[in-house]
């Protein structure tokens, strides 16, 4: 497991390679359409990685980052990345029975028009979802467009985000497969009081050991 610390940002970022873990089957194989709530998954078939509100099976080829806030410790973000692409997962407290998707997408849209950007609605796999595009400036110095695709997912008391990036947020073909990881997630709410829109605690996998390393 390595750990790199985020150019330019008070976050580090943590990846083991989830080929290295074991599983006993990748996502979308043998299991009901998720993301599910922990209650409505066995024991048993728990996925292995235990990341507090977030358990997840590991996805062959592509590796597990852990954003880590420098000065808390906290864990921020999940995040399954490849050469072509990464989705970044995060789970909020939602009411028992509302819609906090929808009022969550028109806040991301909002944010996106104060970067110069657009966001625009469009229905996906798992309902409406977002497409963003914001011009940033490459690490050449010329203009380009970042794309990303946020997706939304109300469950029992909680709310599922997922931002893709790269090829998953632009090409159809490649959002599929990506899609599919969505299915082998698991969200632990808990039963504790929460404001609605917090987010929900994350924690790095049981006996995995953070060491500093330079970025490469």
């Amino acid at each position: 497991m390595r750990l790199r610390r985020k150019a330019n940002q008070a976050e580090e970022t943590t990846s083991v390679d989830a080929e290295s873990t074991d599983s006993t089957g990748a996502a979308g194989e043998d299991q009901a359409a998720g993301p599910l709530d922990v209650d409505e998954v066995p024991a048993d078939q728990h996925p292995p990685l235990d990341l507090g509100a977030l358990l997840l099976a590991p996805s062959p080829g592509r590796d597990l980052r852990v954003q880590v806030d420098e000065k808390s410790g906290t864990v921020r973000a999940v995040l399954l990345a490849d050469q072509s692409g990464a989705v970044e997962l995060r789970a909020f407290a939602a009411p028992r029975n509302g819609d906090l998707w929808s009022e969550v997408r028109p806040q991301i849209a909002a944010d996106t028009a104060r970067r110069g950007g657009t966001a625009t609605e469009r229905e996906g796999r798992f309902g409406t979802e977002l497409v963003c595009e914001v011009q940033v400036k490459r690490s050449d110095g010329a203009q380009g467009t970042q794309v990303s695709r946020v997706v939304g997912v109300n469950g029992p008391r909680w709310l599922l985000r997922a931002t893709f990036l790269g090829e998953p947020a632009r090409d159809a073909a490649a959002a599929a497969a990506w899609d599919d990881t969505l299915n082998g997630v698991v969200v632990r709410r808990g039963d504790h009081a929460m404001p609605v829109g917090e987010q929900l605690p994350l924690a790095l996998p049981e006996g995995i050991e953070r060491a500093d390393k330079p970025a490469g």
